[in-house]
């Protein structure tokens, strides 16, 4: 039996060098960023009032093939839009364009308000890149607010649902109870009604969108509980759903192939793989 909950959600610790991933991420953010032509990039589209409600907009030369929305892991605790630039090369390589949101982080905000903040954000970026399908991804707590945007509650406007293509979620957390019992709480203040309303393991997914979980073999246990959970239960609610235990990944490396045009993981997610 599972007694130690902190631990069930601690990454760094189990990866080599784990403690050295943040500090390089923004580093290779910056520099995507400074190769970009000026027509390529558009910075902090607001989306709303807060100063962190604001989408990162990356557009290829040519007309979009369709559009990404990407949402940022970080326990909705931490990082922000500018730490994750980079991974938007695979797609832009591709020709689709990518919306990197940045979103209020608790203990400013509970988790049900960045879900609020996040369905403005893939709003406005739908009517920044009007054309083509929409697809939605997110790692860690990403992934769970990838995964919530295309519950049956989804706040997204029937403009958008329209568009909705693929949702990939990559390492998430779609089951919240659990983190009650972790000294995290403290900071996300989750009682039992908002973990049960947040989860989108709990919920019934949106008809006929296309869903993926993945997750890296070599994840905490917990995370490949999490993704398998959500993969059976939205099976079960007639989802059109895939899972994917990636061989040789961790948590923290496992989004890396979404800078790489060619990969597995880009390939899911722009739909030229299940």
């Amino acid at each position: 039996m599972l007694t130690d909950w902190d631990d069930a959600y601690v990454n760094a610790a189990y990866i080599p060098d784990g403690d050295q991933y943040p500090a390089r991420w923004p580093v290779a953010a910056a520099a995507f960023r400074a190769g970009l032509a000026p027509d390529e990039f558009r910075e902090g589209l607001a989306y709303g009032p807060h100063p962190r409600e604001r989408v990162d907009l990356f557009l290829p030369g040519a007309r979009p093939e369709g559009l990404v929305v990407y949402v940022h892991g970080g326990y909705w605790k931490a990082f922000d839009r500018g730490d994750w630039s980079h991974l938007a090369g695979g797609l832009m390589a591709r020709g689709w364009a990518v919306a990197l949101v940045g979103y209020p982080l608790a203990p400013e905000v509970r988790i049900s308000g960045i879900t609020r903040s996040v369905t403005a954000a893939a709003i406005a970026a739908a009517a920044a890149v009007p054309a083509g399908p929409l697809h939605i991804a997110g790692h860690s707590a990403g992934g769970h607010l990838a995964a919530r945007l295309v519950c049956d509650d989804s706040g997204l406007p029937d403009s958008a649902r329209a568009r909705l293509g693929r949702v990939l979620a990559i390492s998430g957390l779609h089951d919240l109870r659990p983190l009650m019992r972790t000294a995290m709480n403290e900071i996300f203040r989750l009682d039992a009604a908002e973990a049960a309303a947040e989860s989108p393991a709990l919920r019934a997914p949106l008809p006929g969108v296309k869903v993926h979980a993945w997750v890296g073999d070599l994840e905490r246990p917990e995370f490949v509980r999490q993704t398998t959970l959500i993969a059976n239960v939205w099976t079960g609610l007639g989802a059109d759903m895939a899972q994917t235990i990636e061989p040789g990944r961790h948590h923290f490396d496992v989004i890396e192939a979404l800078t790489d045009p060619g990969s597995a993981l880009v390939a899911a997610l722009v739909g030229e793989a299940r």
